[in-house]
């Protein structure tokens, strides 16, 4: 089997946000949202409802199925947006400072990549926050009747139709965000990282070509037989003086 370049080329660090632990880190991190709108769906379909009964009302359930759900929902998230939020930074802080210098921010494409991780990350904090309390407030509500749920009362609190669900639907959409967030700056990194090859390619070429041409020395003719017995009388005759 032949051994090519990339299998000799060091593998990245697992802080470098192209290694396979960033990969890993985006896959848990949508999983964890996904498993937080499962369990936010769970809790609409298990949340509490008030059952009337002329002035009266009463609990539909004691609401610790929607109360678990909610806050495995409301970990699940939490632990997505952590987990994803502290690779990217520890990520971002040890890159290496010296390609910044080829940063542009006047080049169209970093206008357009400053644009779009400015977007996710607004949007993905967002939909985070709207997420979590709309969790919060179901966390708050099912958990004021675990006792004496079918004991008549004057009021019935109950969580909204729909606010589990639309709990659900925003975890989704803000690891998904964050996950556009990690891209764009993946894409930013390799663009500093090719700016910076470009650069040594160029400099390496322009140290070649500025260097002169050395000639080639051309090798002494070889002697002929005239030449050599010349140069045999020539020593003897030194010889036989200095004798």
């Amino acid at each position: 089997m032949a051994v090519t370049h990339t299998d000799l080329a060091p593998s990245p660090p697992k802080t470098d946000l192209g290694s396979n632990t960033g990969l890993f880190v985006i896959v848990v991190s949508i999983l964890l949202g996904l498993q937080c709108f499962i369990l936010s769906l769970v809790a609409e379909a298990t949340r509490s409802n008030a059952i009337w009964m002329e002035n009266k009302c009463r609990y539909s359930g004691d609401g610790k199925i929607p109360l678990m759900s909610v806050a495995a929902a409301f970990f699940s998230l939490a632990l997505a947006m952590v987990l994803q939020h502290v690779y990217l930074l520890i990520a971002v802080s040890k890159s290496p400072t010296g390609s910044l210098v080829y940063w542009d921010p006047h080049s169209d494409f970093v206008k357009s990549l400053t644009w779009q991780a400015g977007f996710f990350f607004v949007a993905t904090w967002i939909s985070f926050a709207v997420g979590e309390i709309l969790l919060l407030v179901g966390l708050s509500v099912e958990s004021g009747h675990l006792t004496n749920w079918r004991d008549a009362r004057a009021s019935c609190v109950v969580v909204g139709k729909g606010v589990f669900s639309a709990a659900g639907v925003f975890g989704l959409f803000t690891v998904f965000m964050a996950a556009g967030l990690y891209m764009s700056a993946l894409r930013g990194q390799r663009f500093l990282q090719d700016q910076e090859n470009n650069h040594r390619e160029v400099m390496a070429a322009s140290a070649f070509y500025a260097s002169p041409p050395r000639s080639p020395r051309r090798p002494p003719p070889p002697a002929d037989d005239q030449s050599r017995r010349h140069m045999v009388m020539v020593e003897l005759q030194k010889y036989m003086q200095l004798v």
